[in-house]
């Protein structure tokens, strides 16, 4: 697949933070499908409908890259990611923290569940851009991404 087909899903509960990224995807000249979700919950409920239209979207544009914010309401960013990885057809997914916490605590927990990157929020669009720049670069172009559904091992006893 080419890197624009990819679904970019974003988990933010705050309008200005969601209007911003928008902003900062459509200046870093982003084409790719961009899911949003509000809450940890949403982000579970879009991801478990298999089989329905949005399962069928999941389906023929597969999510590449998860930013996700940490404190939310109903479930928090911890709460997705314990739930993410033992999802078997989404626990590949890469998984990049955004967050305006820069506790040790937050940081440490969110790598033990998997995070696969934990950056900070920027303060400024400019530094916002530069980094959905630099995400698209490693995340959608650079790295080789998995296949989401995990194929048995056939070097693994049975």
């Amino acid at each position: 697949m080419s890197p624009w087909e990819y679904t970019i899903i974003v988990v933010e509960d705050e309008p200005d933070e969601v209007f911003l990224l928008q902003q900062a995807f459509h200046k870093a000249g982003l084409k790719n499908p961009i899911q949003v979700c509000r809450d940890g919950q949403e982000v579970i409920d879009y991801l478990s409908r298999q089989g329905t239209t949005v399962g069928k979207m999941v389906a023929d544009a597969p999510p590449a890259l998860m930013l996700l914010d940490l404190k939310m309401p109903r479930k928090t960013g911890f709460e997705v990611l314990e739930w993410l990885r033992t999802q078997p057809g989404l626990r590949r997914l890469a998984v990049v923290v955004m967050a305006i916490s820069s506790d040790a605590n937050d940081i440490n927990r969110a790598y033990q569940l998997g995070c696969n990157s934990y950056l900070l929020k920027p303060g400024e669009v400019e530094r916002l851009v530069e980094m959905v720049k630099l995400m698209n670069t490693y995340w959608l172009r650079l790295n080789e991404k998995p296949e989401l559904q995990e194929r048995p091992n056939p070097y693994q006893a049975s």
